[in-house]
């Protein structure tokens, strides 16, 4: 598979303290990696970092082989990028449908079909079904519908999930995680940050783990969910 996204020796500062020590991984093309980690060891200042959202100070981010890492973030956006952020992030006084149309980008990369208004909704007819509610109006399932027909309809290579089903009831987890699955199916690459071991290894081919700002471990993901040793040491569980 051809690569799709590469971070190269990324260090990312808040202020004096530093929050990432030289991370490196990859995302093929079409692949899912899973980026797990006990809270507060960095995942979400990689995401962050990546997207252009937190600025990291040393290292490289390239998409496609093209560096981005000091391009601003609607530079990212056009290169492909998408993200699905944790706290989901919807505005008040919009309703689902202004949502989705505000970032409508045209396909601008072959290989997969583009992303409308219609699509979303056929991956989520909750969402048609409250396209006129505002944001405040919709459950924290349905905005995290949003948030992710949102980052496709910019038409991404590459999505970004934070906390992709963090604080959601069972039901909507189970939609969301068939979500995550038809998109897998349709060729994007995906970088997924969740706590859930089981749901998250049954996407992701790789598994990449950090701690205290680090990646300290890397492998398949059937190796990780075979070895309680390794998980009791890097996860907690």
């Amino acid at each position: 598979m051809t690569t799709l996204l590469e971070v190269r020796a990324l260090e990312t500062f808040y202020g004096r303290s530093q929050a990432l020590f030289g991370i490196d991984f990859e995302v093929r093309q079409g692949e899912v990696v899973g980026l797990m980690g006990r809270n507060g060891m960095g995942k979400t200042t990689t995401i962050r970092s990546i997207m252009g959202l937190t600025r990291s100070q040393r290292g490289q981010v390239l998409i496609g082989g093209a560096e981005l890492q000091s391009q601003p973030t609607y530079e990212i956006a056009r290169a492909g990028v998408a993200i699905v952020p944790e706290g989901r992030q919807v505005f008040r006084d919009l309703s689902v449908r202004e949502h989705l149309l505000m970032v409508r980008t045209p396909r601008q990369h072959s290989g997969t079909k583009a992303w409308t208004l219609e699509r979303v909704y056929e991956l989520f007819p909750r969402l048609l079904e409250r396209e006129n509610n505002l944001g405040t109006q919709l459950s924290g399932g349905e905005q995290q519908m949003l948030a992710i027909g949102r980052a496709l309809m910019t038409n991404p290579r590459l999505v970004l999930f934070d906390e992709a089903t963090e604080g959601l009831a069972p039901l909507i987890r189970a939609e969301i995680w068939s979500a995550i699955r038809i998109l897998k199916s349709q060729g994007i690459s995906i970088l997924l940050v969740d706590k859930n071991l089981p749901d998250v290894a049954a996407l992701a081919e790789r598994m990449l783990v950090m701690e205290k700002g680090r990646i300290v471990w890397s492998g398949a993901s059937h190796v990780l969910c075979g070895d309680p040793q390794l998980q009791h040491r890097y996860l907690g569980v």
